[in-house]
């Protein structure tokens, strides 16, 4: 369940099962990995991106919704941010 080095970006996605929505086992894995194993380290401004570390690696990953259009603007995605990618943006 944990972040292999070689993934970049995990995408998460919604399923009608006939009558809803439901997350699919992406989703259900960075909700795994933010409650469980990633350490929170900033929020932005608007209150939508999050900024996690990994305790292991030391990797940053930042949390978004892609798309603001649907409901909680959709499923999760964790995007892989460099060192320098993180500190311009969360100021860590």
């Amino acid at each position: 369940m944990r972040i292999t080095k070689d993934e970049t970006k995990i995408v998460g996605h919604w399923i009608f099962d006939g009558s809803k929505m439901i997350a699919d086992e992406t989703c259900k894995r960075i909700d795994w990995l933010r409650n469980n194993y990633l350490k929170l380290i900033s929020t932005d401004g608007s209150g939508w991106l999050n900024l996690y570390q990994d305790p292991e690696d030391k990797r940053y990953w930042q949390l978004n919704f892609e798309h603001g259009e649907m409901q909680g603007s959709g499923p999760p995605t964790l995007i892989l941010l460099s060192e320098s990618e993180a500190k311009d943006k969360y100021n860590v």
